[in-house]
């Protein structure tokens, strides 16, 4: 039976134009974030595809041309697939300037066609030497073989300089395929030029699988490692081949050596004579081989034994990382390496966000702090997986470039290959991030595990180094806030010596000019002349009660400051105490009919106490003029008092407590305290001025309770208040309290009880 040639290859191109198609839609479906490239590749197969079917259809003579026109045909769709081919290389290595690739295919194509179509005369012969000539119908196609050949040889060049310049292993790799790529077409379209279509369309075919399959993986075989398994097996093919044909050659020169020897002996010595010679050459061989493509190997049971042991009692950070890392390094091989800890916190919009902070060892580069968003896929992919986040997936997967830019950034900068997270507890505390390998080779899984596993194997060294961090930060703290507040206190004595040098001085230098000023507004009071003219006798009253005001103010910064100097005078006598303080209350009496107050004495007859009646007289002044400024109009002010029974903490022979109750704004329970202090002033009354003492929360020069805590302490007593809180509104009162022990009496004295009083005023 006869078959016709071409019957064959048109069937043959039907074919190939099938794959062609399944391989079009392959590439459509699975574009791994190469879509630009994607598109391109498409446009590749298609155009191949035409160059199949016009092939089937010129040899099935459907297409009415001749060699020389189909010849010709050809030489321009070789060009456009070069063009192509180029437009794919610069989108699969994200490269700029396609618009600039494809203006100069469109002046190949026109310059071409318009010297095809003779619209320009040229002569016959454009060139000779006598012995050959190019004529002037072939410029058209050098134009289209010269556009050819920069386009080949531009994608090489770009593809070689893009291979120098990149570092990662996984990037160079891919790269990497495309040179056989080159090649393939490169040698495809020179067999068509040299009219070899049936081995040109087959590598074609192969070159547009092998484009298609590096588009559509996200993860290709490691190159060097198909290089040196391509090598080691043809290696172990030549050797089987070459010890077979030496044993057929011996087996039959052998036997005309050594007659009479038994062929099946001899059979069986040749053949373990040659396998023990091809054996060690095989060895030697792959060990060529392997030197030539290196291979890392190490002990993962021993890396990881060694690291649990030189880790698990370091305590420090920065020893950590830099035993850690530093063993890393040795037993991967890797150029360098970081430890990151990782810190949860809210940012400034209330979301989730990890900073993340290098541990520095001695003499390692400074790194910028990473902020990797709680919400942010490079984030979410290291809380939800665990697992290994690698630097080529960021840059090639579509999911991780959804994440910010400033992330992405942040990991590029740090010129690492691989990020291992670090968890404890299911939360997320730490990161290795880990550089190249020495060799230039790519992270295997085997090594992905292991790293996976030294970060678990991390996770209770870092955590523990961490807990002792904070403590030692909280240390650091409590050891400054000590200091702060030893400064502050000292501070806080330099004012207060300031303020009683002020008040010491203020009290002496003013006290004798307010002495004479007095003096002489009382005798001008007294003068028939003054007292006639009412004009005049105001204004002097006036002068004389700011006078009585501003000596009472001296009079008490003088007491503070005797008592700062604790050179406080007390004249000590037996006092009665209710009797001194209704003779304080009805001085007052006056001023709380002002404001329509009541004011109630509820005083029992109490055990007389040994103390100076003229500075009591001021403790119990200051009290009920509070009580009287703080209290609203209309509201009550009770004094009322009880003897205490002797304790052996304050009190040994008893004593007695008088409380003056108000119905006011009451006391912060914050301020029951700094109201006892010098100059205190509420916030509400700080720059207000007061016309009257006690006027509905007037101002004062903030020294009447500093003052009577003073004379009270200088009695051996006590003083506090008692106050549900501050509110202007409700007005919940308060009650200050003073305690005042009795003195020692001998056994022959009897004790002087005092007189009750108990009145409205």
């Amino acid at each position: 039976m006869h078959f016709d040639p071409d019957l064959l290859f048109v069937i043959l191109l039907g074919v190939i134009g099938i794959v062609y198609l399944v391989l079009i839609v392959q590439a459509l479906r699975h574009r791994s974030g190469q879509e630009d490239a994607a598109y391109w590749m498409v446009l590749y197969a298609i155009f191949a595809l035409i160059l199949v079917v016009l092939e089937a259809l010129w040899r099935a003579g459907r297409l009415a041309l001749d060699g020389e026109a189909f010849w010709r045909v050809q030489i321009y769709g070789i060009l456009a697939l070069a063009l192509t081919m180029a437009l794919v290389n610069r989108a699969y290595l994200r490269l700029r300037g396609g618009a600039v690739w494809l203006g100069l295919g469109v002046f190949f194509f026109a310059t071409a066609a318009l010297v095809s179509s003779r619209l320009f005369p040229l002569p016959e012969i454009l060139w000779t030497n006598g012995r050959s000539q190019f004529p002037s119908d072939r410029l058209g196609v050098a134009i289209l073989l010269l556009g050819w050949i920069i386009f080949f040889a531009t994608t090489l060049q770009i593809t070689r300089l893009a291979y120098r310049r990149t570092r990662q292993p996984l990037h160079r790799n891919r790269i990497s395929y495309w040179l056989p790529i080159v090649v393939l077409l490169f040698v495809n379209d020179a067999l068509i030029l040299n009219f070899r279509n049936a081995w040109g369309s087959a590598l074609r075919l192969i070159a547009v699988w092998l484009m298609i399959y590096i588009l559509t993986r996200h993860r290709l075989s490691d190159v060097r490692q198909i290089f040196r398994q391509g090598f080691t097996y043809v290696a172990g093919i030549g050797l089987v081949g070459g010890a077979y044909v030496g044993g057929y050659y011996l087996l039959r020169l052998l036997p005309g050596f050594l007659p009479g020897v038994d062929p099946f002996l001899l059979g069986l010595l040749v053949t373990g004579s040659m396998v023990g010679v091809a054996a060690p050459f095989y060895g030697l061989l792959r060990g060529v081989i392997y030197r030539l493509l290196p291979v890392e190997s190490y002990n993962p049971s021993q890396t990881l034994r060694d690291y649990s042991i030189m880790i698990s009692n370091i305590l420090d950070v920065e020893r950590l990382a830099t035993v850690a890392v530093g063993l890393i390094i040795e037993a991967v091989d890797i150029r360098r390496g970081f430890l990151f800890l990782v810190d949860r916190e809210t940012g400034p919009d209330g979301q989730l966000v990890y900073r993340l902070r290098a541990v520095r060892g001695a003499g390692e580069r400074p790194l910028r702090i990473g902020t990797l968003s709680g919400s942010g896929p490079i984030a979410g992919y290291f809380i939800e997986g665990h697992r290994p986040l690698l630097q080529y997936d960021v840059d090639m997967l579509p999911e991780f470039q959804r994440a910010a830019a400033a992330e992405r950034d942040w990991l590029a900068s740090l010129d690492t290959e691989v990020s291992v997270p670090i968890f404890s507890k299911g939360e997320w505390i730490g990161m290795l991030a880990l550089g190249a390998k020495s060799s230039g080779n790519r992270y295997t899984d085997d090594d992905l595990n292991v790293l996976t596993t030294l970060a678990n194997q991390t996770a209770v060294a870092l955590e523990n180094a961490r807990l002792v961090e904070n403590l030692m930060r909280l240390n650091r703290e409590i050891r400054q806030a000590y200091q702060a507040l030893d400064q502050a206190n000292r501070n806080l004595e330099r004012l207060d010596r300031t303020k009683s040098d002020f008040i010491s001085i203020a009290s002496h230098e003013l006290r004798t000019p307010l002495t004479v000023l007095r003096g002489y507004t009382e005798m001008l009071l007294d003068d028939p002349i003054i007292r006639a003219n009412q004009y005049h006798y105001k204004t002097i009253e006036g002068i004389h009660k700011g006078t009585l005001r501003l000596h009472e103010i001296m009079d008490s910064m003088f007491d503070i400051a005797a008592i700062d100097t604790r050179s406080l005078d007390l004249s000590l006598q037996m006092v009665d105490v209710p009797e001194l303080i209704r003779g304080v209350c009805s001085g007052l009496a006056g001023s709380a009919r002002e404001r329509a107050q009541s004011l109630n004495l509820n005083l029992p007859a109490l055990p007389a106490i040994k103390a100076d009646p003229k500075t009591l007289q001021k403790v119990f002044h200051h009290l009920v003029t509070n009580a009287i400024k703080f209290t609203p109009n209309g509201g009550r002010i009770m004094v009322a008092g009880r003897a205490l029974a002797g304790n052996q903490r304050d009190l040994p022979e008893g004593g007695i407590e008088i409380v003056v109750v108000d119905t006011g704004v009451g006391v912060d329970p914050n301020y029951r305290e700094l109201i006892f202090s010098k100059f205190y002033q509420s916030e509400d009354n700080l720059g207000r001025h007061s016309t009257g003492k006690t006027k509905f929360k007037g101002s004062g020069a903030g020294l009447g309770l500093a003052l009577a805590r003073g004379i009270v302490e200088a009695h051996g007593g006590r003083i506090w208040v008692e106050s549900p809180g501050y509110d202007e509104v409700n007005f919940p009162g308060s009650q200050f309290h003073v305690v005042l022990p009795l003195s020692h009496q001998s056994d022959s004295a009897t004790i002087r009880i005092g007189s009750e009083v108990k009145m409205k005023l």
